[in-house]
């Protein structure tokens, strides 16, 4: 510590960093400081920035599987409660793929990736990549936040989110939910500093709502009551939004050789195919940590070797074991380069 009461950075006992001035040099915490800043930066956020996304919707609009996220405001304020706005920097870099045909509409587009490099004076750099279609209005912006929020995730920052696989809830009319779902405690930062943890993914559900009205009493009731195919075919349906419409039906065409998951008969088939998905599952969120410490140009580079277009592309599990194996050794060598 000594060598921070000589330089011009200071920690203030709130536990602020404040970074040296723009002289090229940038002071290094100590570990235990290090790691109390990183634990900060780990807490939930307050459950008023928190928003809910749709994922997946039944096919007669009344049901929706959710999902908590935060904006990107709530990730700049947190790292400017921390340390100050000139505490931290992030620099973008974009680039766009030549056009191919995209596999769920036959149209012919290219990608947008932006790759964040973020930087915590003091601690250190992280970098991750956001992509987006090209004939999305929003493609910049919205693969630029990805990015971003990816790159505050290795710092541990928004982390706690991924443990959510979401929970189906009823609908209004413009397919909002109708009641907004309770955090667990683990999930608050009042709960976190008490020391709250989720203990594995399957327990990081959501509570309902408090007051959940009568109608999603009986809705939950009349699902208590599913033949076990039906069950099945409704997990199978659920993992459609995770999984991305080419992989999604990719195994259903490979295993089943149907369109729909209703249109399979035999009870083993469904067992099969929702194994499948959830490996697929399992495999693309290792994927998605793997992007996350890689750029846009190790992730190209990756890609053309195994002659893959793209991320969206990938429809069967062999090529997405291949890609996962690809991207972690790549993350591993630019990791210790």
């Amino acid at each position: 510590m000594s060598a921070l009461k000589k330089s011009p950075a200071s920690v203030r006992a709130n536990g602020t960093f404040n970074p040296a001035p723009s002289s090229g040099w940038t002071p290094q915490l100590s570990l235990e400081k290090v790691r109390e800043l990183v634990s900060e930066l780990e807490v939930p956020f307050p459950p008023a920035s928190i928003e809910w996304r749709v994922m997946n919707v039944t096919e007669d609009g009344t049901r929706g599987q959710i999902m908590p996220y935060a904006d990107q405001r709530a990730y700049t304020d947190r790292l400017n409660e921390l340390f100050t706005p000139a505490g931290w920097t992030r620099k973008y870099n974009v680039h766009t793929s030549a056009n191919f045909e995209r596999s769920e509409d036959k149209k012919v587009v290219a990608k947008v990736f932006v790759t964040c490099d973020l930087t915590v004076h003091g601690i250190g750099s992280h970098s991750a990549t956001g992509e987006e279609w090209a004939d999305n209005d929003n493609a910049g912006t919205s693969a630029e936040a990805q990015a971003f929020k990816r790159a505050c995730s290795c710092f541990g920052l928004g982390r706690y989110l991924y443990y959510f696989d979401g929970i189906w809830v009823d609908l209004d009319e413009r397919r909002r939910p109708r009641e907004i779902p309770q955090l667990f405690g683990w999930a608050t930062p009042e709960g976190w500093r008490k020391g709250l943890r989720p203990s594995k993914r399957e327990e990081a559900q959501l509570k309902p709502a408090a007051g959940t009205k009568s109608k999603s009493r009986r809705v939950a009731q009349q699902d208590q009551k599913l033949s076990p195919e039906a069950e099945t075919v409704q997990q199978i349906e659920a993992m459609a939004e995770p999984l991305g419409k080419a992989m999604y039906r990719g195994l259903l065409k490979e295993m089943a050789r149907v369109w729909k998951p209703g249109d399979i008969r035999d009870e083993a088939v469904l067992k099969k195919v929702l194994s499948a998905m959830q490996s697929a599952a399992r495999g693309l969120r290792r994927l998605e940590a793997a992007q996350e410490r890689i750029g846009s140009e190790e992730l190209q580079e990756v890609l053309s070797s195994l002659k893959i277009r793209s991320v969206e592309q990938v429809d069967n599990l062999e090529t997405l074991r291949q890609l996962v194996l690809a991207l972690e050794e790549k993350a591993d060598q630019v990791g210790t380069g």
